[in-house]
């Protein structure tokens, strides 16, 4: 039965992703909030089946760690879903994405009309200037920025391999930086098409203040996020 349901979600998914972004396409043309509350209504509906099709629900501790108004999101990255929770918890999250995202019909039309930073890592001075001015119009309009620092959905106790860019961010934004830890991968895994119910833990970490060099800012960063994931994963593990 849980191979038929996640069966079901997944064309689901795939099927209401289309019907939101090919029917809600006009709101491209209106202000980049509509996008954004576009998106909001997409992550419901599958916030919906994800609950009643598969089972899996969550918790979520640490809220009073993000600051209001514009910060940085540093986020543990080991599913999908990773990609819907956020646009229940936080007010007009701007997500760092790989630039081929952008380059999606419809799909990725909605994330850069909301405002969405592309990440273009061969893309040189230019390419990373751009990124910058985006990321700072997010910050002037009290956006918290959503980034995974390691690029890519990770697997199960793999060994983190964190990237340069969300340093990037922290230097030229000054901006503190909430780690965020998670066991999504307990559930719906990197690359697994049968998803298991249960309830995922996501934690909000006290905020790694603006101004630290970059060498100390990755490893309290890294340190915070994994020593989070590694302690909710052996819950959610004693939990089943």
């Amino acid at each position: 039965m849980r191979a038929i349901l996640s069966i079901i979600f997944n064309i689901l998914l795939f099927v209401w992703t289309a019907l939101v972004s090919i029917g809600g396409a006009p709101v491209l043309l209106g202000p980049w909030y509509w996008a954004m509350n576009a998106q909001n209504f997409w992550a419901w509906g599958l916030g919906v089946m994800i609950k009643y099709l598969l089972g899996i629900t969550y918790e979520v501790r640490g809220l009073e760690h993000v600051p209001e108004g514009a910060c940085i999101i540093a986020a543990k990255h080991q599913s999908t879903w990773d990609t819907i929770l956020p646009h229940a918890l936080l007010k007009n999250p701007a997500w760092v994405l790989k630039k081929e995202l952008h380059q999606i019909p419809f799909v990725g039309w909605f994330y850069m009309r909301q405002g969405s930073i592309p990440v273009d890592r061969k893309g040189g001075s230019k390419a990373m200037r751009y990124m910058l001015g985006r990321a700072k119009a997010a910050k002037e309009l009290g956006r918290p920025i959503i980034i995974f620092p390691e690029g890519t959905r990770a697997a199960l106790d793999a060994e983190p391999d964190y990237q340069p860019g969300v340093a990037g961010l922290y230097k030229q934004l000054k901006l503190p930086v909430v780690p965020m830890a998670l066991n999504s991968g307990l559930y719906w895994g990197r690359r697994q098409t049968i998803k298991k119910p249960g309830k995922i833990i996501v934690e909000f970490l006290p905020p790694i203040e603006a101004g630290l060099d970059r060498r100390a800012f990755m490893q309290a960063l890294e340190t915070a996020v994994e020593d989070g994931t590694n302690r909710l994963v052996a819950e959610g593990r004693a939990a089943e």
